[in-house]
């Protein structure tokens, strides 16, 4: 190992409509003397633009900074959209897995960005819209299942930070961590985040996989219909009741005024479990789903 090597590497990532000064605040605030601190400044005119050459510039820096320091373990934190980078880059780079000590997400709409969806209903590639609007749940899960993963919401109104839907935050094998009255920008530096980080840090692991349930299951085919996004929760109460399982939980259904179809579960007593919406182009998908449900979970009307 190389002489006054750094303890770690914190690569901390910002995100959409943002540039580095925030989140270097934070990153700053956990690192130690010896840490090699990476913040890489996107530029803010550019986070409105693609995805794609935002991935290839952080994983650029990425790939420099492992080469220089091949056996530091690498700390990886991203606000929002910077979250969704760093997935990707991670998911586009197994070999780099057995060097990430921990990967936390600070309010990453990991099923998609719900303002991305109205945004660009069509999907006609608005700006960055088009990027931040796609679930990358399913990466997310492949993760967090080999590095220990911590996803960090804040909650303003019960469902969300007043841009991210907490649904959209959360994903299978993922430590979460919900913080009351917190907002999305506020998220990039509070004393609260950081001090879920520095707990987390203390001992990260990989959750033990355990076996789906039957609700488990509902909810991950319902997330896998084209074009799915999570919904907020302040809607669970529009909803109608649509049909019922047999162990007494629901589907509900409910359109908003521009014709946008939400669907919802709710448990056997009526609570909250998911909710999600589709726009006009999958809305055959969503109908072909629920009926696929209905058969294959002896649902009944």
């Amino acid at each position: 190992m190389l002489q006054n090597a750094p303890d770690f590497i914190l690569l901390a990532q910002h995100g959409w409509a943002d540039n580095n000064r925030t989140l270097d605040i934070l990153a700053k605030r956990l690192a130690t003397p010896k840490t090699c601190l990476v913040t890489p400044n996107l530029g803010y005119v550019q986070t409105w633009i693609r995805i794609e050459p935002l991935i290839q510039a952080v994983e650029k820096v990425a790939a420099e900074t492992i080469a220089l320091y091949p056996e530091i373990p690498l700390r990886i934190i991203g606000h929002s959209m910077g979250g969704l980078i760093c997935l990707e880059v991670l998911h586009r780079h197994p070999e780099w897995h057995s060097l990430v000590h921990s990967l936390v997400l600070i309010g990453s709409p990991l099923g998609g960005a719900s303002l991305a969806r109205i945004i660009d209903p069509l999907n006609l590639g608005i700006g960055i819209s088009s990027d931040l609007s796609r679930s990358r749940k399913a990466i997310a899960q492949e993760i967090a299942a080999v590095i220990p993963t911590l996803a960090i919401a804040g909650n303003l109104d019960g469902g969300g930070d007043g841009m991210i839907n907490l649904g959209s935050t959360r994903v299978r094998n993922c430590h979460f961590r919900c913080l009351p009255g917190i907002a999305h920008p506020a998220l990039r530096n509070h004393p609260r985040v950081e001090a879920a980080i520095r707990e987390f840090w203390l001992a990260p692991t990989v959750p033990e996989t355990t076996e789906l349930t039957k609700t488990d299951k509902i909810i991950h085919y319902l997330e896998s219909i084209p074009g799915m996004t999570d919904a907020h929760q302040k809607d669970f109460s529009k909803a109608k009741p649509l049909f019922t399982l047999n162990d007494g939980s629901t589907i509900l259904f409910w359109r908003n005024p521009w014709g946008v179809a939400h669907v919802f579960l709710a448990s056997p007593r009526g609570d909250y479990l998911w909710g999600g919406f589709v726009g006009w182009l999958h809305l055959s998908a969503l109908d072909k789903a629920l009926q696929e449900i209905q058969q294959e979970y002896s649902l009944k009307k």
